[in-house]
């Protein structure tokens, strides 16, 4: 089976959107879904700068439990693409 993604004609330049998030029993999946998030701020859906959704939130979207977002946002951390303030949430890094 063959998956099709439309992208969008900005000006001359064809940008693709990020494909749904599926979730693959033979990889572990907190790493699948830091994958996926790195994947939304490379394409511009998460900011440089900005606050990510709630953690409880980015689980209930993906459909994983609270603590695999939690593990995702600590490789997300280690990848340096994201940072988290105590209280106040995670944040994108402002520089890549």
């Amino acid at each position: 089976m063959c998956d099709i993604y439309t992208g969008h004609v900005t000006g001359s330049v064809l940008t693709m959107a990020i494909p749904p998030f599926e979730h693959d029993p033979l990889q572990l999946a907190y790493v699948q879904v830091a994958d996926h998030i790195a994947a939304r701020i490379e394409d511009g859906e998460f900011k440089r700068g900005t606050r990510l959704p709630p953690e409880r939130d980015l689980a209930r979207e993906y459909g994983v439990a609270y603590n695999t977002v939690r593990r995702s946002m600590d490789v997300l951390r280690e990848r340096g693409l994201v940072i988290t303030l105590r209280g106040h949430g995670n944040y994108v890094t402002r520089k890549p």
